[in-house]
């Protein structure tokens, strides 16, 4: 089938997100609620979810009840011994369901309480805790690109598109493809709670951003993973896939990053330019710590091409692209604000790499 006729078989979706009018969320239910859980599989990779029936809608997610599931089946257990329990940490509206129903963005824990190996959210908490004082604050910007029948969207089933430069920001059907999945990833991520701060076509053709931010602390990995999730279900309507992949395609054409905006209390008050410049100081000598916790395969998107600083060298400039961390001109011209750490690959997991970023930047280790 084709795209476009994905788009006419799923019409009714986009009347749905939201909780509008559609045959899914008028359906009385009968004064209960339904919860879907969601959780980050055994890739660390990969989103798993459940939905269950409650009683009332919870206030907090510490009201929800503990949940659990077959870890074997999810490659985060032996078979012998084999339940993960699900802790709810985050609350959002569901808009795929409308009305009361909620998506909960859930930990995942071993029965005698130790964190799963993909659950990074534990030790990140931690480590946010330790900072709260300084107030971190984190802007995710995700790239990704939109697969069908193993090409990117847009791209001919032989040989290439044309190269990449039409594609970035564009508007029209010969250079922007999956803007319906788009817009509605955008909408639901409204209704649901997260803090999406913006969309747009990236620079290779199929690919494509989200913003998600400004958010303190722990928050940011719990938002940009139900974001994720979001776009995902949408997507999984049109058979279309979400590759997060930092370089999807080989050759002559960008990768995909997951720049990560970072400030904190002292950064954006006066004179707060003085400790943008120490944190540079600090990522820099811990510049091999955290390029291996910034995405599996990010070697092939940091290559000093391509909008890119290399791998193994640390650098950073004002409105610099191609250096490993960007501070933004207007931030320079103020003298406080934020800094663009522009290594972080598109696959990371935000829990890992902002915790990584506050022990560098807030806590001295």
């Amino acid at each position: 089938m084709s795209f476009t006729g994905k788009l006419i078989r799923t019409a009714s979706l986009a009347s749905g997100l939201g909780g509008a009018s559609n045959t899914a969320s008028n359906i009385e239910q009968n004064g209960k609620i339904i919860a879907e859980y969601v959780w980050i599989g055994g890739s660390g990779q990969d989103l798993r979810s459940k939905a269950r029936t409650l009683d009332k809608l919870p206030k907090h997610a510490e009201e929800l009840p503990i949940w659990n599931f077959d870890g074997s089946s999810t490659g985060q257990a032996p078979g012998h011994d084999s339940e993960i329990l699900l802790k709810p940490c985050r609350i959002f509206k569901d808009p795929f369901r409308g009305g009361d129903n909620i998506l909960v963005m859930c930990a995942c824990y071993f029965p005698d309480g130790k964190p799963v190996a993909t659950n990074f959210r534990d030790e990140a908490e931690k480590v946010m805790n330790e900072a709260k004082d300084q107030k971190p604050w984190f802007g995710l910007e995700q790239e990704y690109t939109l697969f069908a029948d193993g090409r990117p969207l847009g791209w001919p089933k032989m040989g290439y598109p044309a190269p990449q430069g039409p594609y970035y920001c564009a508007v029209g059907a010969n250079v922007s493809y999956g803007r319906p999945i788009i817009e509605q990833h955008y909408k639901a991520c409204l209704y649901a709670g997260v803090t999406i701060a913006g969309i747009n076509a990236e620079v290779m053709c199929g690919q494509w951003e989200f913003q998600v931010g400004p958010c303190e602390g722990i928050s940011i990995g719990d938002e940009l993973w139900m974001a994720r999730y979001l776009l995902k279900r949408i997507a999984e309507a049109y058979d279309v896939e979400v590759n997060i992949d930092p370089k999807p395609i080989s050759g002559d054409w960008n990768g995909a990053g997951c720049h990560t905006n970072v400030s904190t209390k002292a950064m954006r008050e006066d004179g707060g330019y003085e400790h943008i410049l120490a944190a540079m100081k600090k990522l820099e000598a811990k510049h091999a710590d955290h390029i291996v916790l910034y995405g599996e395969g990010n070697n092939r998107r940091l290559t000093g091409r391509h909008e890119t600083a290399p791998i193994d060298k640390f650098s950073y400039g004002v409105a610099n692209r191609g250096a490993s961390v960007r501070i933004p001109r207007q931030v320079h011209i103020d003298q406080k604000g934020y800094f663009e750490d522009r290594r972080p690959a598109s696959n990371i997991d935000p829990y890992l790499v902002s915790g990584r970023i506050v022990k560098t930047v807030c806590l001295d280790r």
